[in-house]
């Protein structure tokens, strides 16, 4: 069953900061903010959103469309959509512009300062959804505000089902719009900051965005996460990492267990474990794109993770 992947692909460049960013940022003094982290160790990998969330859904099986808009320096990562079998069907080179890059620095807290050059991305809204012929399900991931507001336009014309999940593209979208994303969308996938951020802006509580959409989905990092329903609130475990290493891209990769439960019919129970495992997965690795794991071998991690089958 093929999904729009929609949001960016992007070139992350990963840095670890030896230490806390809270010992060298003074409260009192945020003003006039001027710091640096020595960041002794450097890594390029490939991501982006729609780029994490498409690799992840291969992995388990689906059929993952990214639409996206890239650079004139795309070439490495054409390469390996390629090699993974992921169709670039709605991914489209701008060759007077760079791919999108994110500079990603991560301390020993696992908190992270990201500066972001979107590149192509912000002309993304030049690729237009105009049949939902072969398209079962869709996902509106951070992307230029612009493409953002043009797929929920066009998702609703077509009638494709979508989840919104507006991640670091929040603050593009004063609370009225975010009302009519939610009002438009069958689910809402956000991490609990950004929870309690859209809950300001539009002054919905749990029930009032429950009842706009099928799901809503907030992810609250090691606590696990919880999916809203009209049926009730179901808490989800955190799955079990065998080690800690890098969280950038985790939440790209619950997301594509929540794709896999969907467009395979699953109950929300077993969706959200999918989705926690995934997480899971991803968090053992360094790099965005660095785990891998097939079905099959994620089927006997889930059975011993969880006790049952899916």
């Amino acid at each position: 069953m093929a999904v729009l992947i929609c949001g960016s692909l992007a070139y992350d460049y990963l840095m670890l900061f030896e230490d806390h960013f809270k010992n060298h940022i003074i409260p009192d003094k945020v003003h006039m903010l001027n710091v640096s982290f020595l960041v002794p160790e450097l890594r390029r990998d490939f991501g982006g959103c729609a780029g994490n969330i498409s690799y992840n859904l291969k992995l388990l099986g689906g059929e993952p469309l990214p639409v996206a808009a890239v650079g004139k320096d795309f070439g490495p990562y054409r390469d390996r959509l390629e090699s993974l079998g992921i169709s670039r069907r709605f991914v489209r080179q701008l060759d007077d512009l760079y791919t999108p890059q994110a500079f990603i620095t991560t301390d020993m807290d696992d908190n992270q300062i990201t500066a972001f050059h979107p590149g192509a991305m912000m002309r993304s809204q030049d690729i237009t959804i105009d049949s939902a012929e072969g398209i079962d399900l869709a996902i509106v991931a951070p992307d230029g505000r612009d493409a953002m507001l043009q797929r929920v336009r066009e998702f609703t014309d077509l009638g494709i089902p979508f989840i919104f999940d507006p991640g670091q593209a929040l603050p593009l979208f004063n609370g009225e719009e975010l009302k009519r994303f939610i009002e438009q969308a069958d689910y809402l996938a956000v991490n609990d900051y950004e929870s309690e951020l859209i809950k300001k802006q539009t002054g919905f509580d749990d029930a009032e965005i429950t009842r706009h959409v099928e799901a809503f989905i907030v992810t609250r990092g090691g606590e696990g996460s919880r999916i809203h329903t009209e049926d009730g609130t179901i808490d989800i475990p955190t799955a079990k990492p065998a080690r800690l290493s890098n969280p950038t891209g985790c939440g790209d990769a619950y997301r594509a267990g929540l794709l896999y439960g969907l467009t395979n019919g699953l109950d929300w129970e077993t969706t959200g474990r999918i989705a926690s495992l995934m997480g899971a997965i991803k968090i053992e690795h360094d790099a965005p794109q660095g785990h891998r794991i097939d079905l099959d071998s994620f089927r006997n991690r889930y059975r011993k993770e969880f006790g049952s089958a899916f």
